[in-house]
């Protein structure tokens, strides 16, 4: 990935990483030109906490300048969750996306979560990709 990297940097190109979080970014990749996108799974996902919050990973995407970090949520008991995270390691951009699989679900959570999220000084986005193509994979 490395060398695709450089490539991609030395012809002018910006490259963002989207990532779960859990694992910690290999330093050659924290530099100028490259974002990070960090998405932890929050407890709702059913995956044990040791297998979806790695601190020393949080810890590092947390302290990289121009990181984002997104949760996805169902209820404002998840922005607790979120809250916990954001004081524990110290995350600074945070982006609330509402749950859901088609846009009656998305709807109906980004109206329960968007005054918590607004309230808490976070940003809010929606789930543009299952509005357009539902749950098609591959488009």
């Amino acid at each position: 990935m490395l060398p695709l990297v450089d490539i991609l940097r030395d012809a002018g190109t910006e490259v963002e990483f989207e990532t779960n979080g859990t694992r910690v970014p290999d330093s050659r990749l924290v530099r100028p030109g490259v974002r990070f996108n960090v998405s932890p799974k929050l407890s709702h996902s059913g995956d044990p906490a040791g297998r979806r919050i790695v601190p020393q990973a949080l810890t590092r995407f947390a302290a990289t300048p121009g990181t984002t970090f997104k949760f996805v949520c169902r209820t404002t008991a998840d922005l607790d969750e979120v809250a916990a995270l954001v004081s524990d390691f110290g995350i600074e951009s945070v982006w609330i996306m509402p749950e859901g699989q088609n846009p009656h679900d998305i709807d109906k959570h980004m109206q329960e979560l968007v005054s918590s999220v607004i309230d808490r000084g976070w940003n809010v986005t929606t789930r543009l990709h299952t509005l357009v193509w539902g749950q098609k994979r591959g488009v």
